[in-house]
């Protein structure tokens, strides 16, 4: 087995250039043409004396032309080694058009070419050992063949990119008949290809919100060949409305024709379907429709404004607006600047505990906090129907659709498991139990399922806490702008959010987590770790026995619906995200409300979906820590409790040796009513004066007013205390 090399010499030729494989069982004159000839080209040469050294060669090198000398025959099958070498061509390119070059002895020329062909090659070369031929040919394959296998090739990669893409993308030809739309624009948009491919675009149903000339000024840019770009508001399958970032592009060939190489300038589609004079030639072009359905963000505008407009600026304007981008590149957009902690510890310390995931410790001694297995109460008693609760519990519970009404009383009364009677009666108020088609006793053992799974040791976060959160949401929900707002379902995914949101919850912050090297941190990434194991635990809970299974008779569509509802607003209780929610609701309701409220047509504000989920989280974020709008001996109550929660913590951080989160909750030194004044400043009074613009609250208000002017008079007084010492 011989290789020469007809680059040999040339060591430093183009890397790209194209590499030929020559298929000669012997030197001669017709050989030594064609190496000549790819030398005169500058194509990387390989010569293969049998067919084993062939296909070897083939493997490793993936030439782009395959000459086989088919004069010999009896020194190999040339057909047979070109069905081989196609046979590792189509393994390696997952297609087959392989070019394959036949040398064939003149007084053969009249042979039939359908034997070569059939065996995979696509051109036959009369035997000519001039080096100019073989180089004519060489030239005429690479300009031909050659180059239209690379465009296959990038041809096969687009349309994998177009069907793996996760825009929206559609293609219509010049008179706007839709050709072809990925697979990303059916998931979107809800049509399958067949519904689509063929129709044109005026047969699709549009949105009502376009300007009635939208459709005109897109066809007018695009018959000019110029791409346009701007909002459009689609409409799916199902009739929602979408609003996208569209950039639509006219694509058409050279001068406007499709060009054929060996028939002049004819279209050969005009050539094959009209005739060949062509008189019926028009140009053939395609537009393609890319729909950016992931929208662009807001943010995302502002800065690209921005940045136009600094080109037109003065140099202090456009210098001005540098430190604008400069603070609109953050990623922490939504979340406040704090001074030095020696302006104010308690704000540093509560917000620092609150609102990150901890700082990582670099030593391996970690704490370990486990996820446990739930807890599925076999030992409690036979749950209780509604008429059944007794009545010391059932007194207390009398006034629970009011603000004032006191969980303590009934904490007390039921020996610290409120959450499931207030659950029956709150949940029955709403009718829970019909919307889900839910038996009650169903409804009982999973109300005590989840208590169960609250841990009563903790000072706060117990199932009073979750109960008063019920009721909270419960308050909320009957508020009249609430009621526009949501269904029926938003209603029940509030109810079941606020029962469960915090289950399981360790008395522990996320940050304390995090740097424990807790399982449930590592299980969730360090990132909103209580709040993604309250959700899935809740879920957990409630199919794992049919027995508390209160979603076992929903439609599964519903009940998806139903899911996500329930864990988006569970998640929205994590601290981290709170001014990005606050910020939201306000510049996306509260501001629209107000400019819209002297027309009356405020209904769309209300209920588009989008602003349905941001009134949802808004809700369960005011109830979850609504405490300070609480009377004030239960606005007390509550500051103590935390406070004792917070104490532990340090405590056992500071035996773990580990960082200590909230430093200034040390039990000995600790001002609560400094606490309470810096959790109101930085995270309830514009959060309640957004939702009391909304859902008009003026008795909340005038509690958390009066609570703020108690805790401001201990301060000045320079107390530490929940309350002031004994006359």
């Amino acid at each position: 087995t011989q290789f020469c090399s007809c680059d040999a010499n040339r060591e430093t030729a183009e890397q790209t250039s194209h590499s030929v494989l020559l298929v000669f069982a012997k030197e001669d004159s017709q050989n030594n043409g064609f190496c000549w000839a790819c030398e005169k080209a500058n194509f990387r040469c390989n010569v293969a004396r049998t067919p084993e050294a062939a296909l070897e060669c083939f493997k490793e090198k993936h030439h782009d032309l395959v000459i086989i000398d088919h004069r010999h025959s009896r020194y190999f099958d040339a057909e047979s080694l070109c069905r081989e070498v196609l046979l590792i061509y189509f393994y390696l390119n997952g297609f087959v058009d392989l070019f394959g070059v036949c040398c064939c002895r003149p007084d053969r020329e009249e042979a039939s070419v359908m034997p070569l062909i059939k065996s995979g090659f696509n051109r036959r070369y009369v035997e000519n050992a001039n080096m100019m031929a073989c180089y004519n040919e060489l030239l005429q394959l690479e300009r031909g063949e050659v180059l239209a296998q690379f465009k296959l090739r990038a041809c096969n990669a687009i349309f994998t990119a177009l069907e793996q893409s996760q825009e929206a993308i559609e293609i219509t030809n010049e008179d706007q008949v839709i050709q072809y739309v990925n697979p990303a624009y059916e998931s979107i948009m809800g049509y399958q290809q067949g519904e689509l491919i063929g129709k044109e675009i005026t047969e699709v149903p549009k949105s009502e919100k376009n300007k009635p000339d939208l459709l005109e000024t897109i066809n007018s840019c695009i018959r000019k060949g110029k791409e346009w770009q701007g909002i459009y508001y689609a409409k799916k399958k199902n009739g929602d409305s979408v609003q996208q970032n569209v950039k639509i592009t006219p694509v058409i060939g050279q001068g406007g024709k499709h060009k054929d190489r060996r028939k002049g300038s004819l279209d050969v589609r005009s050539t094959t379907s009209r005739g060949s004079d062509g008189s019926s030639q028009r140009r053939h072009s395609s537009m393609a429709r890319i729909h950016s359905m992931t929208i662009e963000a807001p943010i995302t505008k502002v800065i690209n404004i921005i940045n136009a407009a600094q080109e037109s600026s003065p140099m202090p304007v456009a210098e001005a607006l540098d430190r604008v981008l400069e603070i609109l590149r953050t990623t922490e957009l939504y979340s406040p600047q704090l001074g030095t902690k020696e302006e104010d510890p308690h704000t540093n310390d509560l917000v620092g505990g609150l609102m990150t995931d901890g700082l990582r410790r670099l030593s391996g001694n970690e704490y370990i906090f486990a996820a446990k297995q739930p807890h599925l109460p076999s030992h409690l008693a036979m749950p209780l129907s509604l008429n059944d609760i007794p009545p010391h519990v059932a007194q207390t519970m009398e006034n629970e659709d009011s603000w004032d009404f006191d969980i303590f009383n009934l904490e007390t009364a039921c020996l610290k498991r409120p959450l499931t009677y207030l659950g029956l009666k709150i949940f029955s108020r709403f009718g829970v139990c019909e919307f889900l088609s839910c038996p009650e006793a169903t409804l009982r053992s999973w109300l005590q399922g989840i208590e169960a799974n609250y841990h009563s040791t903790n000072s706060y976060h117990n199932s009073s806490h979750a109960a008063d959160v019920l009721h909270a949401t419960a308050y909320f929900l009957c508020k009249e702008r609430v009621k526009q707002s949501l269904e029926q379902i938003d209603e029940v995914a509030a109810l079941i959010a606020a029962t469960v949101h915090d289950v399981d919850h360790p008395g522990r912050t996320n940050s304390f987590l995090c740097n424990a090297g807790s399982e449930l941190a590592i299980l969730y990434n360090d990132t909103a770790v209580l709040e993604s194991h309250h959700a899935a635990l809740a879920f957990q809970i409630t199919t794992r026995d049919d027995k508390c299974n209160i979603f076992r008779n929903m439609e599964r569509n519903e009940y998806r619906t139903l899911r996500q509802a329930i864990i988006d607003m569970v998640l929205a209780t994590e601290m981290t995200k709170h001014f990005e929610h606050v910020n939201k609701f306000v510049n996306s309701i509260n501001k629209p409300l107000a400019a819209l409220e002297e027309n009356g047509s405020v209904k769309g504000i209300l209920t588009s979906p989008d602003n349905r989920i941001l009134v949802k989280r808004m809700l369960i974020k005011c109830a979850d820590i609504s405490n300070p709008c609480r009377p004030l001996e239960l606005c007390i109550e509550w500051a103590g409790r935390i406070s004792e929660e917070y104490f532990a913590q340090t405590d056992e951080e500071k035996r773990q040796s580990l960082p200590v989160v909230m430093p200034v909750f040390d039990r000995n030194t600790c001002s609560i009513p400094k606490s309470q004044i810096s959790f109101i400043d930085y995270f309830i009074t514009d959060m309640f004066d957004a939702w009391d613009a909304f859902a008009d609250l003026p008795n909340l208000m005038q509690h958390l007013d009066n609570n703020f002017k108690y805790w401001k008079g201990l301060d000045e007084r320079k107390l530490h205390s929940l309350r002031p010492p004994p006359e």
